[in-house]
Order: C-alpha cells, then structure tokens, then sequence
C-alpha cells in the first residue's frame, strides 16, 4: 500500500508502525537513541491508567478506556508482566470530598468500574493509608511498558519492518515525485507517508517537516523517591491523592511495582533540558526556545507561585517529599525513602500559558504528526496506533 515512515521509537511510535504493517505498508523505523523505549516510555511509573480523570467524551477518556482492555490483552497475549492490582484514590480532608464524588462522576461517564468508600473499607485495602474517604478504581494495572515495547520490536522484526536505531533524522522535505524524503546520517530515505511519533522532539520535527504546530514543547520533569525495602509493606497496591482539576499532574503518589518495590512521586518541576534528568542536565539551546515562548512565561504569572515553588522546594528537600508522602500514608517518614531516578514529561504548551490537556495530532500533505501525548498515552499506545494507522 506505500511506505511510511515512523519517526520515534518509543511505545506510541513502535505501536504505529505495528498497526501501518498489519494495514499492509511497508514500514521504516527511526530511533534517535541505541535503544527502544529510552525516554518517556522508559521513565514513567508503569501504571496502566483506568480513564476516570478525563473529560467525559475527550479523546483521553474514550482511548483510555479501550487502551486499558488493549494494553492488558496485549500483556497477556506475549507474556509480558502485568499485574491488574487496582488503585485507591484518597481524599484526606473533606474539603476534597467534592473533587472525589466529581472523579466518581467522570468515572461512571466514561464507564469505568469505580466505587465510592469508606475510611474503613479502604484500610481493608491500605491498612496505613489516611483518609475520610476512597474512590476503589478495579481496572488500573501495572505493566513493564518497555517489554511491551521489546513484544513490539519482535513482531515488527517477523513482518520485515527496518528498524533502525542510532539514527536521527536531520531534515525533511517533499519528495519530487510525491510523499517525503528524509535525511539521516546515513543517506535519505524516501516514503510515500512520515509519522512524526518523536515525543520530546515531536514539535522540532514537525518544524523540520515545514509545519508550524500550535504548540510548543516544554518539558517538565518528575522525579521519584521509593520506600526503603523494609519499609515496601506499609503500601499494598496504588494510593493516589485526589488531583489539582487545574493541572494535568496528578500529584505525588506511591506505587507498589512488578517487583515488589514501591515508588513514591512523581512531583513536577521545569526541566533544563529536552533529556534533562536531573538538575546539572541543561542545555542552552532548549532553555533558549522555553524562555522566549510567550506560553513559558504566561505558564509562570498563572502557575509560579505558590504551584511552581512548592514543587521545585520539594524537589530540593526529601524532608518535603516524604511529607507530602505522609498525607497519605502517615507512617512514611523521612529515612523511609530513597531516590529512584526520574522522567520528563513532554508537554505541549500554547502560546497563551494553556497547557494542552488532550492528545494533539496535526497533519499536513503525506505527513502525521503527534503533538501532545502525554499520559496516559502510554495506555493507550495500541489505540493511538490504530487511529494514526487509519489516518494514513
């Protein structure tokens, strides 16, 4: 049917060139890094999310709900380790109560299997949490999202896709007699379609490709502590916080891993760096294209203070981390927890301050580009596949 081009090779990227083959095309894949999944697929806290935060109708809700049967068939379906523990969503104080009868609303709206209960019923589920009352979500998981990607890189291996890694792309541009034609460092590639699935660099390819998107990238970083192993047994399952309805954050939260280890975060800071994982990564050119976009600085005058200060001071402070930990779980203290590396969340921002809350896709003449696609995108990779695959 053409050859199509997918450029990024993380979860969102592999799954698109996953559906583009079983349509029938012929596929080329490009990974800037020598190795799949090695960003914001490889750095997210693996939980397979229910649905139940996201506007009734938007496209988050609709694809979460179906990338929650997806993703979970998938699992079973390659052996990949998955464990459907479910989650608890606390209110600690009653002025929460309203925003957690809301998420129980949202939930029922979009149809996901979610109840309303009590202090007591949730510590039968969390026996330290610390709450006035719960919303019990059944169908949230947990699942190693890189061996997803690894099952994905198999199949696309059998079917004869090219996967090629450590190859960035340099420069796009229309192909003389049609579709695109690609520059690497290993000479051009030419494809009758381009999949823009670059992530942290989906709006600088775009540019490259001669689009102008909406939006601009600014990456936000969050970092995780995790509970000291003696100390794993005070969390059973997942314990979030009823989330700021403001901010696409959800708020630090424990989660209990494949592994048996519990961790703890993430929080939200503005990150130096596209890559940047900790605060001595910066790079001058991605400080450069934040702070001369407007949106960075609307962002700031709405969310600077208190938002912005309190997680850059938790950041800086374990003491802090563990005492927003506390709220939760009360007997998390301080020496109970360690860090645990971090991730950086690519989020699309508007010239205006807007933080773009649902998946943003754009396309121009033989080309798709995904803008925005942060959590839960990860869940909901098979769907977003089968839409961009439709779209081709």
């Amino acid at each position: 049917m053409g050859d199509v081009l997918v450029v990024g090779g993380g979860i969102l990227g592999l799954a698109t060139a996953r559906e583009a083959v079983q349509a029938g095309h012929r596929v080329t894949v490009l990974e800037k890094e020598a190795r799949w999944a090695a960003h914001q697929t490889g750095h997210n806290s693996n939980v397979v999310h229910a649905g139940l935060y996201y506007a009734p109708g938007s496209v988050k809700a609709r694809m979460s709900v179906a990338g929650n049967r997806s993703i979970a068939a998938y699992a079973r379906e390659h052996g990949v380790p998955f464990d459907q523990c479910g989650k608890l969503v606390v209110a600690t104080a009653e002025s929460e109560l309203p925003a957690l009868h809301e998420l129980a609303r949202r939930a029922e709206a979009n149809g996901v299997p979610a109840r309303l209960i009590g202090q007591a019923e949730a510590r039968e589920h969390e026996p330290e949490v610390a709450c006035v009352a719960a919303l019990r979500v059944s169908s949230t998981g947990i699942i190693d999202f890189p061996a997803v990607c690894a099952a994905m890189v198999a199949e696309l291996t059998e079917a004869g896709a090219d996967l090629r890694l450590s190859t960035p792309v340099l420069g796009i541009r229309p192909g003389r007699g049609g579709g695109v034609e690609v520059a690497t460092g290993s000479g051009v590639l030419r494809a009758t379609a381009l999949v823009n699935c670059a992530g942290l660099h989906s709006d600088r390819v775009a540019r490259l490709a001669g689009v102008v998107p909406r939006a601009r990238i600014v990456p936000f970083r969050g970092e995780y502590y995790e509970l000291r192993p003696e100390r794993a047994g005070l969390v059973r399952g997942l314990i979030y916080p009823v989330p700021d309805a403001t901010l696409p954050f959800l708020g630090v939260h424990l989660t209990r891993m494949l592994d048996g280890s519990v961790h703890a975060g993430p929080n939200a800071v503005l990150a130096l760096k596209r890559e940047g994982y900790r605060w001595r990564d910066a790079s001058l050119r991605d400080l450069t294209e934040t702070a001369t976009f407007p949106g960075t600085w609307a962002l700031a005058r709405r969310y600077a203070y208190p938002t912005g200060v309190d997680e850059v001071l938790r950041s800086l402070s374990r003491r802090r981390f563990a005492a927003s930990l506390a709220k939760l779980v009360p007997a998390v203290g301080e020496d109970d927890i360690v860090r645990a590396g971090s991730g950086v969340r690519a989020q699309a921002l508007l010239p205006d301050g807007s933080l773009v809350q649902d998946f943003l896709i754009e396309t121009a003449p033989n080309q798709v580009h995904v803008l925005n696609a942060p959590s839960p995108a990860a869940t909901c990779a098979l769907e977003i596949g089968k839409h961009i695959a439709a779209r081709l």
